[in-house]
């Protein structure tokens, strides 16, 4: 994959943003301009008091074209040489994405062949595309403090609820307009850090994985039955291995008719923002404490919510508390087909972390009755991995059998190669495989190995 330009300037350059030059090059623009800039028409801003957010933008266009000639009029009349149309052109882009976007992170946001931005301060910018590169990436703002600024701008435009940003909530997680994911830290750090998850793949599906790799046709087959069968399905895998990309391409196989509802900490999912796959889809979120510390809302609650709206499926973007154990009871009192992702390093590991979730949860249930409702409620564990040559694969399937309370046995009818590739295994339980074949799966598919 050659990388694309907005990220080799971000290697290369040292300015907040881009601007094309000479033979197509790019030009960065000074981030001490920007800042300054910035500034005045922040105040200009605040003189006009309150507008509509079309009079906004056009007041910032307006605002960025006056601060730019007034600049370039200071420096001639300085004795500085003013800044090229190139450099003027990067700065007014600078200028509009920090008003209307975020800043000089609006040029890795919005370009296709990064998945994530890590910034650790305002000038420590890393960046990893889909290929696997990781590159360092240009300063994203002057100081920290604009960074925080910065990044406090973001949630107030998130058209969420409140979400603070500052040393009494020095976290912050939040779906970002494009659908990518923030999540930022201050105080706790020793300068304010940050990290976005690209979503590469929006509206994707089955198929899409599997002319990418990340399938055999078996196992496209598999998943795709395993939904349309109603059977509940737990993804896991590492972070950023692509449990949540997986899950919303398997939601595709849903019928549009069923009602959904999404259940997560941060929206990310986006299955109700598709209204010709899942027309009749809400989607839920936790809520955080407001500033008098009340307020907030957790995720099991929502899911306690959440069945209260009569859906057909529940959908978890990821299970990491107490939210785990309301969800199995939503998988085993008549929501199947509900799904969801957990973090874990292999599909047994997943189970374990099941229990270890409702076990902590305030209903304390004793080991055996965590077990028992695992093995009621979840029918198949899903784990992704990354194979030897970087692609990342489902490595392995487990169908999960009913328990008596010691432990969750399990059925791997699916196991890594030695490339981390999932290849054939233990056979199906034959009821579970009647259902998979009524929902039109060719029970022949378990023998191929063919990737």
């Amino acid at each position: 994959m050659t990388v694309t330009p907005n990220v080799v300037d971000a290697v290369n350059g040292h300015g907040a943003s881009q601007g094309a030059g000479r033979g197509g090059e790019r030009v960065p623009a000074p981030l001490d301009v920007v800042a300054r800039l910035r500034a005045a028409i922040s105040d200009k801003l605040a003189a006009a008091g309150t507008m509509s957010d079309t009079e906004r933008d056009q007041a910032i266009a307006l605002f960025i074209a006056q601060e730019i000639d007034t600049n370039a009029r200071a420096d001639i009349s300085q004795g500085r040489a003013p800044l090229s149309p190139h450099v003027e052109a990067a700065v007014a882009r600078a200028l509009r994405d920090s008003f209307t976007g975020l800043g000089a992170l609006q040029r890795l946001v919005d370009d296709p062949h990064v998945e994530d931005i890590f910034v650790n301060g305002c000038d420590n910018v890393w960046v990893r595309t889909i290929d696997n590169q990781r590159l360092r990436a240009a300063p994203v703002a002057a100081s920290d403090d604009d960074l925080i600024d910065l990044i406090q701008i973001a949630a107030a435009r998130s058209g969420q609820e409140e979400r603070r940003f500052d040393r009494g909530s020095p976290s912050l997680s939040l779906r970002l307009p494009g659908g990518q994911r923030l999540f930022a830290v201050m105080a706790v750090a020793k300068r304010p850090s940050l990290s976005i998850r690209r979503n590469t793949l929006n509206r994707v599906t089955l198929d899409d994985l599997l002319e990418r790799g990340e399938l055999s046709p078996a196992l496209r087959a598999l998943i795709a039955a395993m939904v349309r069968s109603r059977k509940n399905i737990v993804f896991c895998g590492g972070t950023g291995i692509g449990k949540t990309t997986l899950l919303r391409a398997a939601a595709y196989e849903i019928d549009p008719l069923e009602r959904i509802v999404t259940v997560e900490d941060a929206f990310e999912l986006g299955l109700d923002e598709d209204l010709d796959a899942h027309p009749n889809a809400t989607a839920l979120q936790q809520r955080e404490p407001n500033l008098e510390g009340v307020g907030g809302i957790d995720m099991a609650t929502m899911v306690k919510w959440g069945l209260r709206m009569r859906p057909d499926r529940v959908i978890v973007g990821e299970a990491r508390g107490a939210e785990a154990l309301q969800m199995l009871f939503a998988m085993s009192q008549g929501n199947d087909g509900s799904m969801c992702t957990i973090h874990a390093s292999n599909a047994k590991q997943a189970l374990l972390r099941l229990g270890m979730y409702v076990m902590a949860a305030p209903e304390r249930l004793t080991f055996d009755a965590a077990n028992m409702l695992i093995g009621q409620a979840v029918d198949f564990v899903v784990f992704l991995d990354v194979a030897t040559d970087g692609t990342r694969v489902v490595s392995s399937v487990l169908q999960v059998l009913e328990t008596t309370g010691e432990q969750v046995p399990s059925n791997e009818i699916y196991r890594p190669g030695p490339d981390r590739r999932a290849r054939p295994g233990s056979p199906m339980r034959t009821d579970t495989l009647d259902d998979l074949v009524a929902a039109g799966f060719d029970p022949s598919l378990l023998h191929q190995d063919r990737w």
